[in-house]
């Protein structure tokens, strides 16, 4: 294994067969040719071959589909291995929809799986809520879901196969070829296939998802998304549940996070009523040059044309309005008070376990000594930067911590985040 090392923003990575993947594209355009098209119809059909059923379920998905990959087409600047990346991620969440209605259809049983207060970790990104969701999911009490399980659905995970399923390896080998054409994205955001997954991978497949966004340029798409309905993606989210858990694997409640949900808890409480839930914060600023920061690592995978003060003004104004449409529904919902759990990062780095503790009392959940000897060896065994560092600044991304914090000022002042 490697040493640990500092990895600084800077020009895209291209291994030597990456560089001449995009030559050859680069050179097909230059003549009128572009070798990869992005046509949701052509796709769709390629998923239903791939998957052998061509039932889609519900028509939700059309529109983020052809609105993400129009945007991808006209402002994404992709190189020839962006395209392919475009083409093979819409083609499996695709495949992925499809294998998913299908088996429903052949197990109709799985309708009667109840989901039972769930538990959401939700706020803005860098805002320690991957660290939460590791810790919690020492809790057998808990169940999330992992990452070849939302990659791999199908067919569900079973007791007796999960920690061995050849499904795992698949997708460890992805996440590889991932961080060898994004050095550094391990130590910024540490990845394994048996980690919790973030919900965008399931929205994904709604095609109402921030992911595409972080890891392509689709300004107007996530603009679509930011404002859309978001209640068919959360009874899909919710479908999605009932159809892992009804292979055998379960826990208490599930354990789930994302910053997509900020501004959709109205849709998720709708469909999830009885949810608890986390809501993590941090300076504004500092969120916005961290996650401008990895999404410009993500980016650069599959583009060269790379706008680091465009990406930096991008984050701004997406988190504002939506910290700002969160902080709303959060007064909508003051008379609910004991379903939200409110955590400021520096509270999770200074001791992740004390705030464990403070988030069971609140919620009525149990924490035995087993449970929380078992958390602090997991604490112990994964310290910060055990990956290596990832260093950036503000400026990198053109952000002035004085001249944009006006947006975010009545976000800080309400929940206290004056440093």
């Amino acid at each position: 294994m490697s040493s640990p090392q500092e990895i600084r923003v800077g020009e895209p990575h291209r291994p030597f067969p990456v560089k001449v993947m995009n030559f050859v594209g680069r050179a097909a355009n230059s003549v009128g040719l572009q070798p990869i098209k992005l046509d949701g119809e052509r796709m769709m059909q390629k998923a239903i071959q791939k998957a052998g059923s061509s039932d889609f379920g519900d028509d939700d998905f059309r529109e983020g589909l052809e609105r993400f990959l129009q945007s991808a087409e006209r402002e994404g600047r992709l190189t020839l291995l962006g395209r392919i990346m475009v083409a093979g991620y819409t083609t499996d969440n695709l495949v992925n929809r499809l294998r998913l209605v299908d088996w429903r259809k052949k197990h109709p049983e799985i309708e009667r799986e109840e989901i039972i207060r769930p538990l959401f970790i939700v706020g803005l990104p860098r805002t320690g809520t991957t660290i939460l969701h590791s810790v919690l999911e020492q809790d057998p009490a808990n169940r999330s879901p992992l990452a070849w399980e939302i990659q791999h659905p199908v067919p569900p995970a079973t007791p007796e196969t999960f920690h061995t399923d050849p499904r795992i390896a698949t997708m460890q080998k992805t996440l590889e070829q991932l961080f060898e054409l994004v050095p550094g994205f391990d130590a910024m955001h540490p990845m394994s296939a048996t980690q919790p997954e973030e919900c965008v991978a399931v929205f994904t497949q709604c095609f109402r998802s921030m992911q595409l966004e972080v890891q392509f340029n689709v300004p107007s798409y996530q603009a679509w998304v930011d404002d859309a309905d978001m209640h068919s993606t959360y009874e899909y989210h919710k479908r999605f549940l009932q159809h892992v858990q009804s292979g055998g694997v379960r826990g208490e409640r599930w354990v789930l996070k994302s910053p997509a949900h900020l501004n959709k808890l109205d849709a998720l409480l709708d469909v999830y009523p009885d949810a608890r839930i986390v809501h993590t914060h941090r300076d504004p600023i500092k969120v916005c040059a961290s996650a401008a920061s990895l999404t410009a690592m993500l980016r650069s995978a599959g583009t060269d044309h790379l706008d680091l003060h465009e990406i930096g003004r991008q984050q701004l104004d997406m988190w504002a309005k939506l910290v700002n449409e969160a902080l709303e529904q959060r007064k909508r919902f003051a008379d609910r008070s004991d379903q939200f759990f409110d955590v400021k990062l520096r509270e999770t780095v200074a001791d992740p376990i004390e705030v464990v503790r403070r988030m069971y009392a609140h919620f009525g959940f149990e924490l035995s000594d087993e449970v929380d000897a078992k958390m602090r060896h997991f604490m112990a065994s994964n310290p910060r930067d055990k990956h290596g560092s990832h260093t950036y600044t503000a400026e990198d991304f053109g952000i002035d911590p004085v001249r944009d914090r006006e947006p975010f000022e009545e976000y800080i002042e309400h929940f206290g985040l004056e440093e």
